[in-house]
């Protein structure tokens, strides 16, 4: 058994919280790049060159990359061998987040109800999912979700029937949905299979993986491809001025399902992808 201090915990959340608002991960400067050597519009091209000096300002000068500073989507993976004294890991989470956006002076942008929206002042409570598996570490994975591109994320329960065609369209349909409104170019985590809950909670836990990077499974990676394929086809371009990168990646993650249901989530994130993670 290991133990982990909820001080320790509290620390390393705060200065996740900073530092995701002011310094992209490699992964989306590459993806910046990448799509500059490919982007053949004039305009699509010149806002991929302010979004990525945008970035080195923000890294430099230490200011957040974007003014909606997000709302803290926090993913745990707890070893069975640690133990977290002290205190509750959930309050030294958010504990975490206050001091992280009061310090950093990053907005708070969380209200307490959604029904009387007033502010918490401090952008806490964070959203936090848990999953407990082998070993002795504890690793902390923090997004900060921005609410625009939140709020064209959407969730289908498809028929069986309709199998990988529908699913197909319907994360295409998103796409186009989402339009100009999300930030593009997105980012989109895909949760197909599970139940309700569970494929939003894959949707959400997919756009941690390295932007990039291949899908494990060779059918869902060759899938990816197409979907960005077709995404990137839809001609509605960097912050949609049109263009060929609409899409910087589709990233799928899928779990068994009742054979009369087919579940699909789709998270939509902006170019704005700040996630940042520690291993305790």
């Amino acid at each position: 058994m290991r133990d982990v201090h909820v001080s320790a915990i509290t620390d390393a959340v705060k200065k996740l919280c900073i530092e995701a608002n002011l310094d992209l991960e490699p992964d989306m400067l590459r993806a910046f790049d990448g799509a500059l050597r490919r982007e053949r519009s004039p305009a699509g091209k010149q806002v991929l060159q302010i979004l990525k000096q945008n970035a080195e300002m923000a890294r430099t000068r230490r200011i957040p990359y974007c003014q909606d500073t997000g709302f803290v989507v926090c993913f745990v993976e707890l070893g069975q061998d640690v133990h977290v004294t002290g205190g509750g890991l959930d309050d030294a989470i958010n504990d975490g987040v206050r001091q992280g956006y009061t310090e950093g002076y990053l907005r708070a942008s969380i209200v307490r109800s959604p029904f009387d929206r007033v502010n918490t002042g401090d952008n806490t409570p964070a959203v936090i999912h848990v999953d407990v598996g082998p070993g002795a570490t504890l690793r902390i994975m923090v997004m900060a979700k921005g609410g625009g591109c939140e709020n064209r994320s959407k969730y289908k329960m498809l028929t069986p029937a309709e199998g990988v065609a529908g699913v197909k369209e319907w994360i295409i349909e998103c796409v186009k949905t989402a339009g100009p409104d999300a930030c593009p170019p997105l980012i989109l985590g895909v949760g197909v299979g599970g139940t309700f809950e569970k494929s939003a909670i894959l949707s959400k836990k997919a756009l941690f993986r390295e932007l990039g990077s291949p899908n494990p499974d060779p059918q869902l990676d060759a899938l990816e491809k197409e979907l960005l394929d077709r995404a990137n086809r839809l001609g509605i371009g960097p912050q949609g001025y049109g263009g060929d990168t609409t899409a910087f990646g589709i990233h799928i993650l899928t779990y068994p399902c009742h054979i009369t249901s087919l579940p699909v989530a789709v998270t939509i994130e902006c170019h704005a992808h700040r996630h940042k993670e520690v291993t305790l």
